[in-house]
């Protein structure tokens, strides 16, 4: 029984100024992500697809981790394959070079665009104008690799992207000491497996690991804990349960070790600061905690006295709650 091609649109590419190497893909297939893109930080970046060879993956890396150039390793993979004319790929080496290939058999509309430092390619398309925005948005968007991964596979869905629809999307970006903790070269690596809008649903998970995994917002907007400041943390970390002392703006011993345990917590390791200072996006993330637990607690019945009076931050044993009902919080100037 022959295997049926699905159709499938991405792009691979090499950042120089953060050292990264990317895919981003679409298709109407489901977990595209487990089949189509590779990327190793060092090597470079395969997108393997239309009836798709899932060996030119490893070997693909393997081949430009020896610093054999991307066009080079195109040429190998399908010269090697007698099913290359239903095979789609695209390849950036470690310098940025960039190659693509697309068989002659591979249904259409099937295509490719290669430009400096990256290459789209796609298949069972609505048409060309696809490849040609995801490139131009890639060229045009502000911002660094994972921004204009993603700038690029919405401005592909915006022409059409697959005709036959949407289904499952990925971003893999690796880059050296990416991974959690500073260890591997795991960068980003989100897929959606199946939704109706697959590229909406990474986008959204994607404002969600930015937020807590990473660390790309700049160190100008770093606000010291002092003041106003120290008061509004203290404030919804009250509300949480992680504090109870007073709200007095103080950032001594007792708030700092609130603090540091809601971090560990909500899962905010990469943006863990000694240095007296916190991000805005972790202020808004408290901000917003504090106002849905005030909510809760304004229009939920309590089932069990006093209840509704501990934050999801409290102390598990027993007596009393470890936080006041409500507390004010302080204005902001």
């Amino acid at each position: 029984m022959p295997v049926p091609a699905f159709g499938t649109f991405s792009i691979v590419a090499h950042d120089a100024e953060t050292g990264a190497w990317g895919v981003a893909v679409q298709s109407k297939f489901i977990a595209v992500g487990a089949v189509v893109p590779f990327a190793e930080a060092g090597a470079g970046a395969v997108a393997t697809q239309a009836l798709a060879n899932a060996s030119y993956g490893p070997e693909g890396l393997a081949l430009l981790r020896q610093g054999v150039a991307a066009e080079e390793v195109v040429r190998r993979l399908t010269s090697a394959d007698p099913g290359r004319d239903e095979r789609q790929l695209g390849v950036v080496d470690a310098r940025g070079r960039a190659a693509a290939f697309t068989g002659a058999k591979c249904l259409a509309w099937a295509g490719h665009e290669v430009g400096t430092g990256f290459a789209c390619q796609g298949n069972i398309l609505v048409g060309p104008d696809v490849v040609r925005a995801m490139a131009r948005a890639y060229d045009s968007t502000r911002g660094d690799i994972l921004d204009r991964l993603l700038a690029a596979l919405a401005a592909g869905q915006r022409e059409g992207g697959d005709r036959r629809g949407m289904q499952s999307a990925a971003l893999v970006v690796a880059k050296p000491g990416g991974g959690y903790g500073g260890k591997g070269d795991r960068w980003v690596d989100l897929r959606v497996d199946d939704h109706p809008h697959p590229i909406e649903e990474l986008r959204r998970i994607f404002r969600l690991y930015d937020l807590t995994m990473l660390s790309r917002e700049d160190e100008s907007t770093l606000l010291r804990i002092e003041g106003e400041t120290a008061a509004a943390l203290q404030h919804d970390l009250a509300v949480l349960g992680y504090y109870t002392g007073r709200l007095n703006g103080t950032w001594d011993p007792a708030s700092q070790a609130a603090f540091a345990r809601f971090v560990g917590e909500h899962n905010f390791e990469n943006k863990q600061r000694a240095d007296g200072t916190v991000w805005p996006s972790i202020l808004d993330y408290l901000r917003e905690r504090a106002a849905r637990e005030t909510e809760r607690r304004t229009h939920t019945a309590p089932i069990v006295p006093g209840a509704l009076d501990r934050g999801p931050g409290a102390s598990t044993g027993g007596g009393s709650a470890s936080a006041p009902s409500v507390p004010r919080r302080p204005p902001s100037g």
